[in-house]
């Protein structure tokens, strides 16, 4: 299984945020998480939860789990 991460960064494209390190600060993540994910990664429901409250959406909004058999 693999996440894509692809709504995020348009939604977050859509609110004027250019710098994705600035999710840092407005969420309360790590860069060890911003690093995972650029890269597609999983993260916590923690860190997700975070970023849902920062960009007021709901986690449908910002991730789909794509069936990769691999």
């Amino acid at each position: 299984m693999q996440v894509d991460y692809t709504k995020l960064w348009s939604r977050y494209k859509e609110m004027g945020h250019k710098n994705k390190t600035d999710l840092i600060e407005m969420a309360g993540i790590s860069t060890n998480i911003l690093a995972k994910l650029t890269k597609g990664e999983f993260i916590s429901m923690d860190s997700i939860q975070r970023i849902c409250k920062a960009l007021n959406c709901d986690v449908g909004d910002i991730c789909v789990i794509n069936n990769v058999e691999g």
